[in-house]
């Protein structure tokens, strides 16, 4: 049975919001500890986040083998505390859960996030690389069958493909797609997508989401990390948040997000340039460092944590 996004998460994700990806705590054995587990999960509801990616590039993909086993507990992980924080607030966290793999596998994933009780898929096509495009097309049908859909364009220098304007027509007139990440770190990418769906008319249902560094808006010093997607009427809606890759500084990303959106509450909107421009935030990271270690806090001491599941994994140079 097909799942439908919640009106309530709905109007959250629509009217945007900054949205951490979820890295995962190891004990020096590299398992899973559970108990900073929880804590990371509890830091970034504290920090202001408005829903949280879990299960993603950040998480470590390796978590799916069946070796490791680790998909399904951290998802329950992270279910669980958002339950505990969504009973004291009044707007719910939107859950998310990264979505993987050729069509089974997909399938299989947005069964399981559905029966966890998460809001969307993140959807990733990555294992994808060689299909065409009517392939991708009914591939991302059968996953939207199951669970509201988030399309994820990602770069290919980190294992992403290029996917044109047809596609991103094609693939917002799905009817359970609610949104998009963009994040190709390109600005004619990320126009393709911007025209597809203001041609498509959906610009009313699916809501852009960009990482850091994608040139999807005008960005300002330490003003809000997006804007409008542009003047017009129909795209205006389209104006998004932040699906963002942050394992730390989450409560400054979060300030500027909301004066942002104070900002254009008030009608003072940026039409979209193509600027590549990125606030300064010395303690946030971008997609591709989910490698580094990173410290865990939050009432239950601080440690450096294992960052890879995989041994003989290494930092990438420059992180």
């Amino acid at each position: 049975m097909r799942r439908q996004l919640d009106s309530r998460v709905g109007q959250v994700l629509a009217r945007g919001t900054v949205i951490p990806a979820h890295p995962l705590a190891l004990k020096a054995d590299r398992r899973l500890d559970e108990r900073r587990q929880r804590a990371l999960t509890r830091y970034y509801v504290a920090a202001g986040a408005g829903g949280l990616a879990v299960g993603v590039h950040t998480t470590q993909f390796a978590i799916r083998d069946p070796d490791i086993g680790l998909f399904e507990p951290v998802l329950k992980l992270a279910a669980e505390e958002m339950d505990r924080a969504d009973a004291s607030r009044a707007e719910p966290l939107i859950r998310i859960g990264g979505i993987c793999g050729e069509t089974a596998q997909a399938v299989r994933e947005a069964r399981l996030l559905a029966e966890l009780g998460y809001n969307a898929g993140l959807l990733s096509l990555a294992a994808m690389r060689d299909a065409d495009e009517a392939t991708l097309v009914k591939h991302c049908q059968e996953v939207a069958d199951i669970l509201p859909t988030i399309g994820f364009y990602l770069q290919p220098s980190v294992g992403g493909r290029g996917l044109p304007y047809r596609f991103w027509r094609k693939f917002v007139e799905i009817e359970n797609v609610v949104a998009i990440k963009i994040a190709p770190f390109n600005r004619y990418r990320t126009l393709d997508v911007v025209r597809g769906v203001v041609e498509a008319g959906a610009a009313d249902r699916v809501t852009l989401y960009s990482s850091r560094r994608s040139p999807i808006a005008t960005r300002r010093s330490s003003m809000s990390p997006m804007t409008s997607m542009a003047s017009s009427p129909a795209a205006t809606r389209s104006c998004a948040g932040r699906a963002c890759s942050l394992a730390s500084g989450v409560s400054i990303r979060t300030r500027r997000w909301d004066r942002g959106r104070r900002r254009r509450s008030t009608g003072s909107t940026w039409p979209i340039r193509t600027s590549t421009t990125t606030p300064s935030c010395t303690r946030t990271w971008s997609a591709g460092c989910r490698e580094r270690r990173f410290t865990v806090s939050g009432g239950c001491g601080r440690r450096s944590a294992v960052p890879c599941l995989r041994a003989g994994r290494t930092m990438l140079a420059g992180r």
